[in-house]
């Protein structure tokens, strides 16, 4: 199961046993209760917004759509036509510098009181260099950052702070982070993802980390913090690229009045959406736009603009904002009254925003404008078009200089574009988000997943086949339907709701649950390369990255909890022999118990202790880091970030365990005990998944690889070549021999030049030509070239098998 196959809303372990014993009519009246309730809520508010994010879903009632039409355009006449500096920027300006003036008297009434702060090494700090005590109210990180040195205090973007506690005067509701991140949940709505969420809680009374801008004045005792450098941390490349949407945005109402709604960071950069008008007015972005904006951010960092946090109430905010239609309605619609929000300045931008940001402008030293597109306000398009303008920054130009030069090896990289080129996979509009695998991509697609099959043999899997459709009652047991149901296909069979599986993990419970289970029995490891479906929105589907329908090599371990350490560290093994195989580097990451984790946290304390000790076993000591408080719900992750020849972070393969499918569907095995009541255990169900779905994994190697695939993944292994007509026949039996043996050959008997065939087939991507004359005819030999166009000669063609199954075995 991939890293977003998680389970919903568990349920507790008796419901599990009522929802089987329910009579049919009882469970199908929940079950159209649940669906008309789901269907009611969608219909209010979420189903537009997701339809219009990215396209629309397929629908059993796709073809002309018959929506109401009832107009939803809130822009108006906020924007007319294209200014620069108009007058609304002065007015909001003053405004904020009156809110500006109530916070500055509240934070007057503090009172300052000592405070320690604990680096990651342990070592407590209470003072600066020059004996200054440290004291909420008035030291912030960048203060401590600077008692260890000044060059970690410039070089970190944000601080990742863990609070002990916090003063006693000291009201997260009063200081805006109560407040719904404004932002987050529009972007929610978008269905984009956003890196920069937190965390306020981790259960147990326990303060989590929450990031913290290096210059706003820490609240209480620190029992950990750190420093977040761009390079190190994704953490610190999300708010430095937040920090420089914001200048972007600045940029944009400066140069044309844009009427800004949300500005993103991204994985890779960022984007800000504006509003520029109806289709009548001159405010469409197009690229004679990119310089004067790149020139306006330049005088934007050279000013060393501070970002300013501001704390303000709704009120406040609506009158901040007033004349932006849409800043307002986030406003009036996300904010609850009677409650604070926070903005963020810099220059003449006030934006509102959780944050955090970087200390200045002057820590972007590298911007570039890279695209621009047209969108609709929260994606639906009924909504008033918005202009996007994406970009990207860094805090060295060497930098924008070294990404300027891998966009151009991406693009002759692309999968899409090797795909094409190759032959080897084909859409059609009628199955939007299906692959057609032509006859060489399906040889590169079956073959990995022989290559994980191999493994399995090896490795004491058991290959099970699924169905690929249930009935819905499966997914309402195992929670999906409840949150899931519109991303899967579904259909009605005899009055009844079927669903194509989007995933494998219930029916695998299902499998364990059809007979009794031994303590002897387990680790059962069951896998499963059955066709996945989801239904992907039309206008988020990309190549291979992102289809409806998809394989995946899916395996679910189920376990004792004794064994969960030697069997993620076998989970562990096998994802690094198929990386390795690959060329590709990685990295792990524990992600531990989030705030909203279900089951006991005793157990949640000996899973995340039994996972790290297999990561230090399998990595070692300081190997891997922790993500505090990112695990899923159900259960603590392994998260495992592959690099790929152009240094791309994917995550593919994956490490989960799950406490909660194990009691949604009673999942039991005999102990072996006779002591009463502990006849029988629950098992620990580990999903994980090395290449996760086959179709991504294609898309990545073509790219990893730049379509110079590896003998051994090679659709095209070799071609011969005769010199003249008269060595063909030669050449036909030969490759007849190699066909036999297994090996992708062909034959080249065009009446093209000897010199034109050679570098077809090395353009066509063939790992060797095998050049074929008279006396090659005569010893019974080829002469081989790679597609590199180095000769290595003569070769018995027996000896050229050998060598062949040689690379094959290694992989090479």
């Amino acid at each position: 199961m991939a890293s977003d196959d998680a389970p919903a809303v568990p349920i507790p372990e008796d419901v599990a046993s009522l929802w089987k014993s329910l009579d049919p009519a009882v469970r199908a009246a929940l079950i159209e209760s649940e669906s008309a309730h789901a269907a009611s809520s969608a219909s209010s508010s979420k189903a537009p917004a997701k339809e219009g994010a990215q396209g629309r879903r397929a629908l059993g009632s796709t073809g002309p759509r018959m929506d109401d039409a009832t107009s939803k355009f809130i822009g108006g006449t906020s924007f007319v036509k294209r200014e620069a500096n108009p007058g609304w920027i002065k007015v909001r300006t003053e405004a904020y510098d009156a809110v500006k003036g109530r916070r500055d008297a509240e934070l007057e009434g503090k009172v300052p009181v000592d405070v320690e702060v604990t680096l990651p090494d342990g070592k407590t700090l209470t003072e600066d260099k020059e004996g200054k005590k440290f004291q909420s109210w008035r030291t912030s990180p960048f203060d401590v950052a600077c008692a260890i040195s000044r060059g970690l205090a410039d070089n970190s973007s944000v601080a990742r702070v863990t609070y002990a506690s916090y003063v006693s005067d000291y009201d997260p509701a009063e200081d805006g982070m109560d407040a719904v991140d404004t932002l987050a949940d529009s972007m929610a709505e978008l269905e984009v993802a956003d890196g920069d969420e937190e965390k306020d809680a981790e259960g147990g009374g326990k303060l989590a980390p929450v990031l913290w801008d290096m210059t706003r004045p820490l609240v209480g005792p620190v029992s950990k913090i750190e420093f977040l450098k761009f390079e190190d941390d994704g953490d610190a490349r999300t708010v430095f690229w937040h920090s420089s949407a914001h200048v972007l945005g600045e940029a944009l109402e400066r140069l044309y009045g844009s009427r800004l709604t949300i500005g993103p960071p991204l994985a890779g950069g960022f984007y800000y959406d504006s509003y520029m008008g109806d289709a009548s007015s001159d405010g469409a972005f197009n690229e004679d736009d990119y310089k004067p904006v790149e020139a306006e951010v330049t005088k934007i960092v050279k000013k060393k603009q501070k970002f300013e946090r501001l704390v303000v109430t709704k009120e406040e905010a609506l009158e901040l904002f007033a004349g932006n239609p849409f800043k307002e309605q986030i406003i009036s619609t996300k904010v609850p009254d009677g409650t604070r929000t926070t903005v963020y300045r810099c220059g003449d931008l006030v934006d509102l925003c959780r944050g955090p940001h970087v200390p200045h402008t002057g820590r972007i030293k590298a911007f570039a404008a890279t695209r621009h597109s047209a969108t609709s306000w929260l994606g639906d398009t009924d909504n008033d078009s918005l202009q996007r303008m994406y970009g990207i920054s860094f805090p060295d130009k060497k930098m924008l200089k070294v990404w300027k030069e891998n966009q151009e090896k991406a693009k002759e990289r692309d999968h899409r574009r090797i795909a094409q080129k190759q032959n080897l996979v084909w859409f059609h509009e009628l199955s939007a988000g299906s692959a057609f695998w032509l006859p060489h991509g399906a040889r590169i697609y079956n073959k990995l997943i022989s290559f994980i099959k191999e493994h399995y043999w090896k490795r004491g899997y058991d290959e099970i086949i699924t169905p690929n459709v249930y009935n819905l009652d499966l997914w309402h047991q195992s929670g999906h339907a409840m949150h899931y149901k519109d991303a899967m296909f579904c259909f009605d069979v005899e009055g009844k709701e079927w669903a194509m599986k989007p995933m494998n993990c219930p029916g695998h419970c299902l499998v364990f649950a059809g007979k009794i289970r031994s303590y002897r029995d387990l680790p059962l490891r069951f896998a499963d390369f059955g066709v996945l479906h989801r239904n992907e929105l039309s206008g988020a589907l990309s190549g291979l990255t992102r289809v409806r329908r998809f394989q995946q090599d899916d395996a679910h371990i189920f376990c004792r909890e004794d064994q969960i350490e030697s069997e993620v560290i076998g989970a562990l093994d096998f994802m690094k022999s198929v990386y390795t195989t690959f060329g590709m580097t990685y990295k792990l990451e524990l992600s531990t118990r989030p705030e909203k984790a279900l089951g006991d946290k005793e157990l949640w304390d000996r899973a995340e202790a039994a996972l790290a000790r297999a990561m230090d076993t399998f990595a070692g000591k300081g190997g891997w880091r922790e993500n505090p408080g990112d695990g899923a719900f159900y259960g603590p992750k392994i998260d495992i970030k592959v690099m790929d020849a152009m240094e791309r972070v994917h995550q593919c393969a994956t490490v989960q365990l799950d406490f909660q499918l194990p009691i949604r569907f009673d999942l039991q095995y005999n102990t072996g005990s006779r002591e009463k009541g502990n006849e029988f255990a629950r098992p620990v169900m580990v999903h994980r998944a090395m290449l996760g779905s086959v179709e991504r994994m294609f898309a990545v190697l073509c790219e990893h690889y730049g379509g110079k695939w590896p003998f051994w993944l090679s659709p095209r292994q070799c071609m011969l070549i005769p010199v003249h007509k008269d060595w063909n026949d030669y050449c036909q039996e030969v490759r007849d021999k190699l066909h036999n043996e297994g090996f992708y050959a062909d034959v080249d008997l065009s009446k093209a030049t000897f010199q034109k065939k050679v570098r077809s087939a090395q353009v066509d991507q063939y790992n060797f030509q095998l050049v074929v004359g008279g006396e090659e005819v005569k010893n019974g030999t080829v002469n081989i070239r790679t597609r590199e166009n180095k000769v290595e000669g003569e070769k018995k063609v027996d000896d050229l098998i050998a060598f062949f199954k040689e690379l094959q075995a290694e992989h090479k």
